[in-house]
């Protein structure tokens, strides 16, 4: 008879993952709200802040937040009506648009981040050493590149090789390095 391994540490860890995830999600959700915006908004301007010129392709934008296209779309068409986004046109490639982040879409962010950078370290970053963090955030970006390789698609190739972690739009957790 085969044994079911219902104690194997894979399983534990994919729990406190999902476990963690949702607990930090929950504690950092209010600062959003306040701030009149979702989570999905919140990690799509944060990476259009981020990223060079502050705007994607709409495609990579879509890859990066792991939503579809039309999905990416309907998000930037929300943001847009709220002035937070713009869409720009791209020279070389009539099909493609980029989203960028507007002066607006800047101003919502930058008044949203000094409360999220509280409650990342108050639930999350200032929980750990800094050697821990720094071994956590490489051991996140090894999974993340496996499982996720487009999660900072059109951002890396405009970026030496040094700045390409930097680049990183992070995770909905980590708004900046």
């Amino acid at each position: 008879m085969n044994v079911i391994p219902f104690d194997d540490p894979r399983l534990t860890a994919m729990g406190l993952l999902a476990e963690t995830y949702a607990g930090i999600s929950a504690k950092t959700h209010q600062s959003f709200a306040t701030a009149g915006l979702s989570e999905i908004d919140f990690e799509t301007l944060i990476r259009l802040a981020r990223s060079p010129g502050q705007r994607l392709r709409m495609s990579d934008l879509a890859a990066q937040t792991g939503l579809s296209t039309s999905g990416m779309t309907r998000v930037v068409d929300r943001l847009e009506r709220e002035g937070l986004v713009a869409r720009q046109s791209c020279a070389t490639d009539r099909r493609a648009s980029y989203a960028a982040i507007t002066q607006v879409g800047t101003d919502r962010l930058s008044g949203v981040i000094p409360q999220h950078l509280t409650d990342i370290e108050t639930w999350f970053t200032g929980l750990l050493t800094p050697e821990q963090l720094g071994t956590f955030l490489d051991a996140l970006r090894t999974i993340r590149d496996a499982v996720r390789p487009c999660a900072t698609a059109g951002a890396e190739t405009a970026l030496p090789e040094a700045d390409r972690r930097h680049a990183d739009a992070g995770t909905k957790l980590i708004p900046a390095e």
